[in-house]
């Protein structure tokens, strides 16, 4: 690699941040297909770029090489405390023609992030691109999240050895949500943040109150853009899981959505019911609500630290898109 200058982006670093842009997101629909061909477009890579370079706060670092600008990384905050004192390099924030300039361009940007005291930084890398996750790691960042996508209505792939099961073991049942299951549902919608709060995850968002879970769902039940099933076991609710429609879902920059995807928002079973295939089983369902619904791809979204959806989730065919790293600078 041949030694690179380092300075402060700037507006007129747009367009040629966008055609470096659209080379990633080329070379990235080789091994992620569902992703949207549209992003191949410098003209459509160039908004986006302006997009992130327009928002409060915004600002990163571009590397030149020989006079031409070889790499870009550009980031701003998010207002939520959730989140830290953060800066995030979204889907659009960064590409490099060679992977190490993003370690030069970080160097340079996260001065002026941590001099601004946001010190939690969070970053959203190919999935596919092991050299450019290879230099995001060697800045001191590891995994959190994982972005993924399917075709819809396809067999699991990545299925685990078939296991002898107990003659006695009770079988899970799942079905569409009724109004009187309601209850259930509110308490599953606490087990969910509660599991992420303890260890591996360890997440720092509230864990809502049953009261205020149930109050919404007696307000949304019979939002007909939610699919909304349960899995029951000897009769009684143990899991949920929910399918919207991608577009309604926050958290997904426009570079990680497809067009017309079905999005596998929610799943959640009770401990003691863990183990019996409950989330698999509803993991199916909204894959098959999906494909009755006309939707191209399914996409979802979970915690690597958390052993059950990290595990579950690629058994059913999900292959990873993106991956959040995040960095949190002092410690």
């Amino acid at each position: 690699m041949s030694r690179a200058h380092v300075r402060p982006f700037q507006a007129g670093d747009i367009p040629a941040a966008g055609a470096l842009l659209a080379a990633r997101h080329r070379a990235h629909r080789l091994s992620c297909p569902l992703l949207l061909p549209r992003y191949e477009d410098e003209s459509a890579a160039t908004a986006q770029i302006a997009a992130s370079f327009a928002q409060p706060g915004a600002s990163g670092a571009v590397a030149l090489q020989g006079g031409d600008i070889a790499g870009f990384v550009l980031g701003a905050p998010k207002d939520s405390p959730v989140w830290g004192p953060n800066v995030w390099v979204d889907a659009a924030g960064h590409a490099a023609a060679e992977p190490e300039l993003v370690r030069d361009m970080y160097g340079l940007a996260s001065a002026r992030w941590v001099q601004e005291s946001r010190t939690a930084h969070y970053v959203l890398v190919p999935a596919s691109d092991e050299d450019l996750l290879r230099a995001w790691y060697r800045l001191g960042f590891g995994q959190q999240q994982a972005h993924a996508v399917r075709p819809p209505g396809e067999p699991p792939t990545n299925e685990p050895p078939a296991r002898e099961q107990p003659a006695a073991q009770p079988r899970v049942v799942v079905r569409r949500a009724q109004r009187n299951d309601m209850p259930a549902l509110a308490r599953l919608e606490v087990e969910l943040p509660r599991q992420h709060s303890l260890a591996p995850v360890f997440s720092p968002s509230p864990v809502p109150s049953y009261e205020e879970c149930l109050a919404g769902w007696e307000e949304d039940f019979d939002d007909p853009v939610y699919a909304t099933f349960v899995a029951e076991l000897e009769g009684a609710v143990v899991g949920s899981g929910i399918g919207c429609p991608l577009e309604i879902a926050g958290g997904h920059p426009p570079l990680t959505r497809p067009d017309h995807a079905g999005f596998l928002a929610f799943a959640a079973v009770f401990p003691h019911a863990r183990g019996l295939g409950a989330g698999r089983a509803l993991g199916e369902a909204v894959i098959a609500w999906t494909a009755q619904a006309g939707y191209e791809c399914v996409v979802t979204d979970w915690r690597v630290t958390n052993l059950l959806s990290s595990r579950t989730w690629p058994r059913l065919g999900f292959k990873e898109s993106f991956l959040r790293l995040h960095r949190l600078v002092g410690y």
